[in-house]
């Protein structure tokens, strides 16, 4: 899954694609890397960002949608709002991924069960204006692993088929450093119920805080190899900025395997 932000405020690419054809243009390439999903978001979720309104956020992320979509690919649309999530479906998305887990918005989950539209469910502590602030976890693999499987058993019973449901750990969303180490060392735990799992690692603040190194571009070495790290331990979907990196390391992970 690459990742097509086109929010001016993103932690790592944001401004890069303010402009609708140079983020179709940039999603087309990705997925001539080897990118298989594109996920499109127009609201920041960094920590301490303020919200976007639901008009900013659909004139974002409309166009590109739609632009992508007419040329075939798999659509995922980042956001918390059913408003944007119902017009981006009828423009072409296929998917929804929720920071929330369908939480923010009360009319999310109809929408998901109404469009048939496959759903992303993350773990999330508190929200981007307050830093992601709140309890400490007792084990946070067990905690967001009970978290995400109580959402999941939520949407099934509300008529979200099980085979349209991916779940997110949600890694830097409320977690320090070793938290995060722990959930992608934990992946094996989280998929043991048997829905993908996703895990989005790329270029976040605990790889800067490890490695030492402030410009997230800088981290894509270690986020190639923290793929593969996830993937090896059960994950189904890798969330990133650069594809071509990824895609070599998966390469020759296949491989040794």
């Amino acid at each position: 899954m690459a990742i097509v932000n086109v929010t001016p405020d993103s932690f790592s690419d944001g401004g890069e694609r303010l402009d609708p054809a140079r983020a179709i243009d940039d999603g087309l390439r990705f997925i001539a890397e080897g990118a298989d999903i594109l996920d499109v978001g127009g609201e920041s979720t960094r920590p301490g960002s303020a919200p976007t309104s639901p008009e900013q956020e659909l004139q974002r992320v409309l166009p590109v949608v739609e632009g992508l979509a007419k040329q075939g690919a798999i659509v995922c649309l980042d956001t918390r709002r059913a408003s944007v999530a119902r017009a981006g479906l009828t423009a072409g998305a296929r998917i929804v991924n929720d920071v929330s887990a369908l939480r923010d918005d009360v009319e999310m989950l109809h929408l998901v069960v109404q469009s048939r539209a496959a759903v992303v469910l993350m773990h999330r502590r508190g929200r981007s204006e307050d830093s992601y602030a709140g309890p400490a976890y007792d084990d946070v693999v067990e905690d967001v692993r009970r978290f995400l499987l109580d959402r999941a058993a939520s949407c099934e019973a509300a008529g979200i088929s099980r085979d349209r449901i991916a779940l997110d750990p949600g890694l830097g969303f409320g977690k320090k450093v070793a938290e995060d180490v722990a959930l992608i060392a934990g992946t094996a735990r989280l998929a043991a119920a048997g829905y993908p799992m996703l895990v989005g690692s790329s270029r976040k603040s605990f790889i800067g805080r490890l490695t030492g190194l402030e410009k997230p571009a800088d981290r894509d070495p270690a986020s190639a190899w923290l793929a593969v790290e996830a993937v090896r331990r059960g994950a189904s979907i890798v969330r990133v900025h650069n594809v071509i990196a990824t895609r070599q390391a998966l390469a020759v992970f296949e491989a040794m395997r």
